[in-house]
Parts: structure tokens; sequence; C-alpha cells
């Protein structure tokens, strides 16, 4: 294998052979962690995402636990909703005393420049880039449009979406303001989320598996792709190395329509096998995922034996070597009872097993 000095996680990004296939857990940081835990008894959870200094000692947290591949931005996928003009609470979850509803509410929603809006959020990234150790990249994240959305319209949490596909089906043009706007604010924020440092940037679209395959056509995919092109029109040149990652929760019905949205990286949940996605989508976009959470609630040999299962479903049948343009994660957030010492099996599991010469 070529020396190089880009990081493991961003060659593989790109779909270039590694010497191991990389890892990071989606919520990495969080309620799992005992060190977590101890700073939210001292602060809010606003508080952690808008102070800077503690978003970044969250940041680093699973780095120096782990020992994975990638850290990811510790915030919140509502953080630019509230620079929307929408007023957001947590309790412990998400709620919105007064969802956006009709188009007068939706009108009222701005577009905010993210370096007045949400600094914290930037300083946070400059934060974290000094105290990252050079291998190990930091993925900037926010919420895409039909998520946003979601929230936006039903006020917190749904099982169902019914309140936005109310909106959808009987106030069409006014669903395509609420998010054309969702997708300029997630476009700017990014973009400025690369500016401040971050050099892989992901869309949950953790909703989007509630919709229908034509709505995926007509509310999700579109959303998705405008904030990429947005991206790429905006940074130009500075954005041809940086990763695009797409999370569709639920997606196994539409895996062909992820890779339409101009991600670079589609990540999946657990439930269906890597190979059968990448048929679905093709050999042009890396895969991220995609074992189930609930897994490492398991002895560390089941948890070794799952890993097992999930790298060779993600390898080529013409790679005798292993998986080539793939990203090991979770396929959906790391469950709060998780053990600790179970995540750091997980990550040894995959840098163990999937070591190769290249």
């Amino acid at each position: 294998m070529a020396e190089t000095t880009a990081p493991l996680f961003l060659r593989a990004c790109r779909g270039e052979r590694t010497e191991h296939t990389p890892v990071w857990i989606m919520r990495q940081a969080g309620r799992y962690l005992p060190e977590y835990r101890a700073i939210r008894e001292q602060y809010d959870f606003l508080t952690t995402c808008r102070v800077p200094e503690l978003a970044c000692e969250l940041t680093l947290q699973p780095v120096r636990r782990l020992g994975v591949d990638a850290a990811i931005l510790f915030s919140d996928i509502l953080i630019p909703v509230i620079a929307m003009g929408a007023d957001v609470t947590f309790s412990p979850g998400p709620y919105l005393a007064q969802p956006i509803r009709t188009r007068a509410a939706v009108e009222a929603l701005r577009v905010p420049d993210p370096t007045e809006a949400m600094p914290f959020v930037l300083d946070a990234v400059r934060a974290i880039r000094q105290e990252l150790p050079p291998d190990v990249p930091l993925i900037g994240f926010a919420g895409a449009p039909l998520t946003m959305a979601a929230y936006l319209v039903e006020g917190g949490g749904s099982r169902n979406l019914a309140r936005l596909k109310e909106l959808l089906y009987h106030e069409p043009e006014t669903a395509d303001l609420l998010l054309d706007r969702c997708a300029s604010t997630v476009a700017r924020h990014l973009s400025e989320q690369i500016r401040a440092g971050a050099q892989a940037v992901m869309l949950f679209d953790t909703w989007a598996g509630l919709m229908s395959p034509v709505d995926i056509d007509r509310f999700v995919r579109p959303y998705a792709r405008k904030v990429f092109d947005a991206i790429r029109q905006e940074l130009g040149a500075p954005s041809a190395g940086v990763p695009f990652i797409y999370y569709a929760g639920d997606a196994a019905g539409w895996y062909d329509r992820c890779a339409e949205t101009g991600a670079t990286v589609i990540g999946l949940d657990w439930r269906s096998d890597l190979s059968q996605a990448r048929r679905a989508i093709g050999p042009t976009v890396v895969l991220q995922g995609n074992l189930d959470p609930a897994v490492l609630f398991g002895p560390p040999s089941v948890i070794r034996e799952r890993v097992s299962a999930v790298l060779a479903s993600a390898r080529p049948a013409s790679d005798e070597h292993g998986p080539i343009g793939h990203v090991f994660n979770l396929g959906h957030g790391i469950l709060p009872s998780t053990p600790p010492d179970h995540a750091k099996v997980l990550v040894d599991a995959v840098h163990e097993r999937s070591a190769r010469s290249c």
C-alpha cells in the first residue's frame, strides 16, 4: 500500500484501498459514556451545544476512550431550527410549543447566517480540529431538509408524520417553501462547518423511512440533493475532496434513490445486507454501516462474530483482500445503556478483522 498522509477514514470515503476498514459510531459522544454523564450533571443539553469548550470535550471523549477513526461534532440537528426562529426546548427530547403548520408561519422562518446565528458551532469545530490527532478527521453534520421539516411541523418526534404528511398532501406549495428554506439553511450551515475545518459532512435523514417511494422522489431526494449541490456551488474547488455522507433511516425500499442525492457515502441501517444495498446503489459510492446497535448488548464473542458478518457483507466479490469502499458504523445511534467496553470491543474487532496488506 502506498504511503499517504491522508487519514484512513477520508481515504476510505474516496473508495481507496485502506490497510483496514475505518470505524466510527453514530452518537458516539453521548449518554452511554460516564464522562459524558458527568458533564451533563453540571450543564443542560443546549448549554453543552452552545459552549464551544464543552462541545469540544464531548466530541473528543469517544476518540480517547474508543480509538475510533473519525470524530463527529457534538451538536444537535435542531440547532439550525432554533436559528431559523423556532422555539425548541429539550425535556429531554425536542419539543416545539408552536409547531410550523401554516403558510404564514413558514414565511416567518428565516434562512440564518451561521456566522451570526450559530457562531458557537463554528468555534467548536475550530477548537476540536486543534485538539484532534492529525489521523482522526472531524465530521460536521446537520439534519436533512425532510427530517428538519418533520420536527418543525410535528412539534417533536413522531411515529407516522401525520401532521407533516397532511401539509405535504394538502398544501404542497407551502411544504415546498418549508423544505426549500430548510435546505438553504442546512447548506449554509454545512458550508461554514467545512470552512471552519470539518473534513467531511453528514446529512441525517432519520424520518425519511416513513415516506412512500413517490414521496421520496417528490419531497426527500430533491431537497437532499439541493443541499449537496449548494455546498459544491458555494465552496467550489475546496469541496471536491470533502466526503458528503447521507444517512437514510429505513431505506431498504429506496437504496437506488439514496445515490441520487449527490452523496459520496451512503449510511444505511441494519435492516438489510450491505451486499444487497451495493447491488441496488451501484459501485460509485461508498457504503457506511450497518451493525444493529443492540448487538452491543451481547457478549464480546457475539460482537466480534457480527462484526465479521458485516465486513463480509460489504466485501465486493472481486476483492480478495477485504472490503473496499466501506466505513464501518452502527445502523443507528448507539443506545444509552450500551456498556462502553463493548463499544471498544467493536472498534478493536473492526480493526483486527479487516486488517489487510495492500
